[in-house]
């Protein structure tokens, strides 16, 4: 994966992975994971921003585990992109569900108006497990 390019644009900068702080990301996100499926039944908006941000915790641990953090405006959308160019097209449909979901959190959170049914958040929780396991295993070979 080529990173200089994020780099040269000023959306991420170079940082000495720490272990400690890579996995605690990922425990977290599967915590997040437990969280969201237990507001399935009381709040789906919430259900699936929560899924969202498991998928986002995980997408920080595996930029955390090349070396990089985020900088300036549009982590969210740095986070997906740079998720992107490290899982490579194979996982090209999780990833566009990954930004799908950045969007439509975004919608909610600033737009209270947009409902998301439960059956998009059940399939959005889904994707954030199958999301959180391709990263834990890439993360385990880098830490």
């Amino acid at each position: 994966m080529d990173s200089t390019r994020f780099e040269a644009l000023g959306l991420v900068e170079k940082i000495t992975p720490q272990k400690n702080q890579i996995l605690s990301q990922i425990a977290r996100a599967r915590r997040d994971l437990l969280t969201s499926d237990a507001n399935l039944t009381i709040d789906e908006e919430w259900a699936y921003t929560i899924a969202y941000h498991a998928m986002l915790r995980a997408g920080r641990a595996l930029l955390l585990a090349h070396g990089y953090r985020t900088r300036g405006k549009d982590q969210h959308k740095t986070t997906v992109e740079f998720a992107a160019a490290v899982l490579g097209t194979e996982f090209s449909q999780l990833i566009m569900r990954f930004n799908r979901m950045r969007m439509k959190r975004h919608g909610f959170i600033y737009d209270a108006e947009k409902p998301i049914p439960r059956t998009e958040a059940e399939k959005s929780l889904k994707s954030a497990r199958q999301f959180i396991d391709v990263i834990a295993k890439r993360i385990e070979k880098l830490v």
